[in-house]
């Protein structure tokens, strides 16, 4: 039997990451697909798997969420959207007495809902949005959730992510809306990164937690990872294999994790039953089984559909390429949810469900991340530069890792550099500011007149991208 390792080292070499596939390597790089497919039953099985967690759910409080919503307003952001659509299903199980939707699309399908066409940027038409309808519970889901458009779409992705987050907890704030429950991601648990998705992100979920740790907005949030109903990454390996087009793959060993929609829409849910503790309480499902394979995925997508050259071509930006190596304890690794971090992990409590763990983040915004968010406006509003933007961006970033480390217990921090310390020569530019900073710690050298950098060293790293 051809060996699989082997079939993939060929299609890597006949093809490596940027180059020109013309004809005759195409042809090659078909058969090696057709061969790969033939002895890879595992992989059509996992692929199998990746399909049926669709149907997943998780254990839901019923009477606790019946007692919240019941004859009371909500106001859902993102709605049209895969998980919006699944979240309008669920309310209507426990009789809210009214569900406003807004989106810049359409309305969504769902009856018995008021649609607002409405962009969160728009910041004075969503104050006065939310101070008419005055909910008692507002789901935000509204986001640039694409990876690879955010490198593209650099501003467009931080005005919505991030400055349209901060529109609607302020419209929320003077509204006195009880209780705000934000959408986040899994790949906010990074507490840096220049990837400009995943930290407009984590710039969003620190925004929120700053409003309720400073008692402006009851919030709670939740960390969604890879939905399978809505996947990127499926969707284009159907299109590509639809077309006649190469199968892109980034790497031959890319796990990651998958939920559900219905699973995304009762985690929200759940999140909406926050205490109201000074501080954002952070929910993720505990148990998301084992990762995935993209490879699997794009081997599955050609057992169903057909095969289609197979092309390894490395990390596409915004696709980290290298994860923390601090970013997981594994000694904790098999009692807490996958997106919760080793920062974070020690906290985790049980919440109202049992298959969703829970952590509180009293986590306030410092001066110079509050002056940071504001510079960001202001180039948002007044420069189209692309550049300009990642940079303001970068510059929050780096802002809030500081105040992010200020709030980590001196132990869990010296943990963490254990942890990194094996992986320290090998760390890219991002990781190594993140370790450097979580060193200085845990040695007591960073004092309070050492812990910001100078704004030229802030874009360092940024303007080369």
């Amino acid at each position: 039997m051809i060996d699989r390792a082997d079939i993939l080292e060929e299609i890597t070499a006949i093809a490596p990451p940027g180059a020109h596939l013309d004809g005759a390597i195409l042809a090659r790089m078909r058969e090696l697909s057709a061969a790969l497919v033939a002895v890879s039953a595992d992989s059509v099985a996992e692929f199998r798997r990746y399909l049926a967690v669709m149907d997943r759910g998780i254990v839901m409080p019923d009477q606790l969420v019946a007692d919240l919503l019941a004859g009371r307003t909500m106001l859902v952001t993102g709605a049209s959207g895969c998980i919006g659509s699944a979240l309008l299903g669920q309310l209507a199980r426990y009789r809210p007495a009214r569900v406003v939707t807004l989106d810049v699309a359409g309305p969504p399908a769902e009856p018995h809902t008021t649609h607002c066409r409405l962009d969160i940027r728009d910041r004075d038409a969503l104050v006065d949005l939310v101070a008419d309808i005055r909910p008692d519970v507002v789901f935000h889901q509204a986001a640039q959730r694409d990876p690879g458009l955010a490198e593209r779409a650099v501003r467009r992705t931080v005005t919505t992510n991030v400055l349209g987050t901060r529109n609607l907890v302020e419209a929320c704030a003077r509204a006195g809306v009880p209780r705000l429950v934000h959408a986040s991601t899994g790949k906010a648990l990074r507490p840096y990164t220049t990837d400009v998705y995943a930290a407009s992100k984590r710039a969003a979920e620190l925004i929120v937690t700053d409003a309720a740790t400073r008692g402006m907005q009851t919030a709670s949030a939740v960390r969604f990872t890879h939905v399978v109903d809505n996947a990127i990454v499926l969707s284009r390996f159907r299109a590509w294999r639809a077309s006649g087009e190469a199968l892109r793959v980034h790497s031959v060993d890319l796990p990651f994790y998958v939920q559900s929609a219905l699973e995304s829409a009762q985690l929200l849910l759940v999140a909406a039953l926050s205490t109201g503790l000074a501080g954002l309480e952070l929910h993720a499902i505990r148990n998301l089984d084992w990762p995935i394979s993209v490879l699997d995925v794009a081997i599955g997508v050609m057992a169903e559909h057909g095969v289609a050259p197979l092309h390894i071509t490395g990390h596409d930006p915004g696709y980290e390429e290298q994860a923390y190596p601090g970013l997981y304890d594994p000694a904790l690794a098999g009692d807490v949810s996958p997106m919760i971090n080793a920062f974070e992990a020690p906290g985790v409590r049980a919440s109202a469900s049992p298959d969703v763990d829970v952590v509180t983040s009293r986590l306030v915004l410092s001066g110079d991340a509050h002056r940071r968010l504001a510079e960001l406006d202001e180039v948002c509003a007044h420069d189209s530069d692309p550049r300009a933007v990642r940079s303001g961006l970068d510059r929050l970033s780096r802002a809030t890792l500081h105040d992010t480390l200020d709030h980590v217990d001196t132990a869990v921090l010296r943990r963490v550099c254990d942890l990194t310390r094996p992986h320290r020569s090998r760390l890219n530019a991002a990781n190594a500011f993140v370790d450097g900073l979580v060193q200085a710690r845990t040695t007591g050298s960073a004092g309070v007149g050492a812990r910001r950098e100078p704004a030229d060293a802030q874009v360092a790293s940024v303007g080369a991208r």
